[in-house]
């Protein structure tokens, strides 16, 4: 079977142009992740996922919420080099895979401040072209000044510190070299200048080839056919399904509809608020099951998704596409079966979930009785039964 593109997605941006990216393996090269793209970005069904360029500042960075999102539905998540390095270390407990210097040096606390990574660059249009050094890369000049004798302990500790007194903005390497001037002797200066002369190297673009190449090591070792293995389900707070909610994309035909924008024009419908009560009154019954310790099989929750499809009258072929348009994936809607096995549960036992809790009969009258059915059905039985007392009467 062919792998497709999209089986590996890569965040990049001022770390490692896209043309490199692609050469060294087939994948999906997106821009520096933004929050919110790491969930529009598993609607391509990516086996893996490597995040190596996150905005921040200007805009929302990327969110952990999404990351975990992405490990649980299967993927796995690759992280180095710049803004993927830092997520990486804080959620390498979770799964996530983090590669590269960058990373050791954030997980062992050598760096803590996520500004260590920052730089600006120039847009889209150009690239994302980088045009200042971001500090990671100065404490890896350092570190190589002085294995090549260049510069001694308090030289290259000089060097980071006349860095990282500059703002990331404005710290270029003539600047940095301006400001450690006064703090380094002229011979200093002199074997700085003469080996500077031949090349830095640019760390986040060495981290950021090692995260790509171990992610797609990763894919090429793993069975194209083999579903995505799903990690460890988590209960996200209500704010991030809500975020989620509006920040995903749906995929129909291929082509993404921003699921926020499904929401609005779901808010019209004639039937909106008939439908969020259903909703609510599910997962309220639902959440109560699970508080009072009960649970369903999964027999009980595949006998809910046979029922499910059979209501949806979908071809087997067809199934995938018609998850994708309803902003479902598999994981997805073996959820929102279970909660509806777990409705039934409650329906099924709720004459003992409660003391002397309500019958089957006491709910279907007292719903018939709210909706207006139990008077038709008493005028219907007198229309049917002309000997009654109370037969044609108004």
């Amino acid at each position: 079977m062919k792998r497709r593109a999209d089986d590996l997605v890569v965040f990049l941006g001022p770390s490692l142009p896209a043309a490199e990216a692609h050469k060294l393996a087939p994948c999906t090269v997106l821009p520096p992740a933004r929050q919110g793209d790491v969930w529009r970005a598993l609607s391509l069904k990516p086996r893996a996922l490597v995040l190596v360029d996150g905005v921040f500042e200007a805009q929302p960075s990327v969110w952990h919420h999404e990351l975990l999102a992405a490990m649980e539905a299967g993927v796995a998540v690759f992280g180095g080099g710049s803004m993927g390095a830092l997520r990486a270390a804080e959620l390498a407990a979770h799964g996530m895979v983090g590669v590269g210097r960058i990373f050791g040096w954030y997980r062992d606390g050598v760096v803590v401040d996520d500004a260590e990574v920052a730089l600006l660059h120039a847009d889209a249009e150009h690239g994302w072209r980088p045009l200042t050094v971001p500090l990671v890369n100065v404490r890896h000049e350092a570190e190589r000044a002085r294995k090549a004798r260049v510069l001694g302990r308090s030289g290259a500790q000089a060097l980071v510190d006349a860095a990282a007194g500059l703002f990331y903005q404005e710290r270029t390497w003539a600047r940095i070299r301006e400001a450690v001037g006064p703090a380094w002797s002229g011979p200093t200066l002199a074997a700085w200048d003469a080996w500077f002369a031949q090349g830095v190297e640019d760390l986040k673009r060495l981290d950021a080839i090692a995260c790509i190449r171990s992610a797609a090591e990763f894919v090429s070792l793993s069975s194209p056919e083999a579903p995505a293995t799903p990690g460890v389900r988590r209960n996200p707070s209500s704010l991030v399904r809500r975020r989620r909610l509006v920040e995903d994309v749906t995929r129909v035909g291929g082509r993404a509809v921003d699921s926020g924008r499904v929401l609005e024009l779901l808010r019209s419908a004639p039937d909106a608020a008939a439908w969020a009560e259903a909703g609510l009154r599910r997962a309220l019954l639902a959440g109560w099951v699970r508080s009072l310790g009960l649970t369903v099989t999964d027999e009980e929750i595949a006998t809910e998704e046979a029922a499910w499809w059979k209501e949806r009258g979908v071809r087997g072929s067809r199934r995938e596409a018609f998850l994708a348009a309803s902003g479902l994936d598999g994981p997805g809607l073996r959820q929102l079966c279970e909660t509806r096995a777990l409705e039934r549960l409650a329906l099924a036992q709720a004459s003992r979930l409660l003391p002397d809790g309500p019958s089957w009969d006491e709910a279907l009258a007292s719903e018939a009785r709210l909706g207006g059915q139990w008077e038709q059905a008493a005028r219907a039985l007198l229309t049917n039964d002309p000997d009654s007392d109370e037969a044609g009467g108004d």
